[in-house]
């Protein structure tokens, strides 16, 4: 572990000697980081989460209760976990063959969200600020800000990076009715056009500060 704090470690965690943990993450009831995982700055772990051997999380990582993190899974900045979401990391598991050396790789990438009970099989990359519906199982690589529903999953749109769902116009921008960013669709990739996927978010943005459903009006 890292010794710099605050560090929080509730005391029915487990935490295993070799483990690496940034400063200021909190990690909640129950759960278990192993030695070889690697967890970053600002991150909150909730109850019941293992983080496995040869895993890692990013900074501002937030975990919610009864998530298992597997070998082989990078998880980088600023991405949210819903609940009970599921991870894996070999495509055909058998009881009777051991594959702990074939972990398949699963990127996550910077500023995506998994819905509650999603399931993402291994092997695949979440773009940065995908937006994975509660219960949708994804199969296939997705695109930035692509959001996805359903089993098996399907592209069925793109959300902002405050989590709204993008209108294009014919010239194929659409505006974030939260943040007023401008985003632009070329040949289904999409990127904003007012601030830089790897740039954090200013300040006074990055505190809500309507419920959902007002946007809707």
């Amino acid at each position: 572990m890292s010794d710099s704090d605050p560090i929080k470690i509730h005391p029915s965690a487990v935490v295993d000697e070799g483990a690496v943990i940034g400063e200021s993450t909190a990690i909640w009831h129950f759960s278990h980081i192993c030695s070889g995982a690697v967890i970053g700055k600002s991150c909150s772990l909730g109850q019941n989460v293992m983080v496995a051997d040869n895993a890692s999380l990013g900074n501002n990582v937030k975990v919610q209760n009864n998530v298992a993190i597997y070998g082989g899974i990078i998880v980088e900045d600023d991405v949210f976990l819903g609940p009970s979401c599921v991870l894996t990391n070999v495509t055909n598991p058998r009881s009777q063959v051991s594959r702990k050396s074939l972990f398949e790789k699963t990127l996550i990438r910077r500023g995506s969200s998994i819905g509650a009970n999603a399931t993402i099989v291994c092997g695949i990359t979440l773009g940065r600020y995908c937006f994975i519906a509660a219960g949708a199982v994804v199969t296939k690589d997705i695109p930035d800000y692509g959001l996805v529903l359903g089993n098996p999953g399907k592209l069925s749109g793109y959300m902002s990076r405050h989590g709204h769902k993008l209108t294009f116009n014919e010239s194929e921008r659409a505006t974030c009715p939260e943040s007023h960013f401008v985003y632009e669709k070329v040949e289904d990739q999409v990127r904003c056009l007012d601030l830089n996927e790897d740039e954090p978010l200013p300040t006074e943005l990055s505190i809500g500060s309507q419920y959902y459903d007002s946007f809707k009006k």
